[in-house]
């Protein structure tokens, strides 16, 4: 039996999910420096929050995109869901709602 805390495939493997993991955070992190610029233009413009038919359209991109990338749609669709969710939390937030 191999020992995880010496395996060196598992440690490469490992080391590639830290670097996925990492740029993950950075790319969400640049969105939601962006989704908060949205959230003050919309709040300066009197713009509702949210808007059900652009984030179902982005659903159902996503959804593709995630087929074609062979990941599960279903779970890129609890993603995405679980981030427009916060964004509009964050552009309620701006209204001061």
């Amino acid at each position: 039996m191999t020992d995880p805390a010496t395996d060196e495939q598992l440690a490469a493997f490992r080391r590639s999910i830290d670097n996925i993991d990492a740029a993950l955070i950075h790319i969400l992190a640049e969105r939601f420096r962006i989704t908060q610029a949205v959230g003050q233009y919309k709040a300066k413009t009197a713009l509702p929050p949210a808007d059900p038919d652009r984030e179902a359209r982005q659903i159902e991109r996503l959804r593709t995109l995630a087929a074609e990338a062979d990941l599960d749609p279903e779970f890129s669709e609890k993603f995405l869901r679980f981030i427009i969710d916060e964004v509009i939390r964050h552009h309620q937030k701006a209204r001061g709602e």
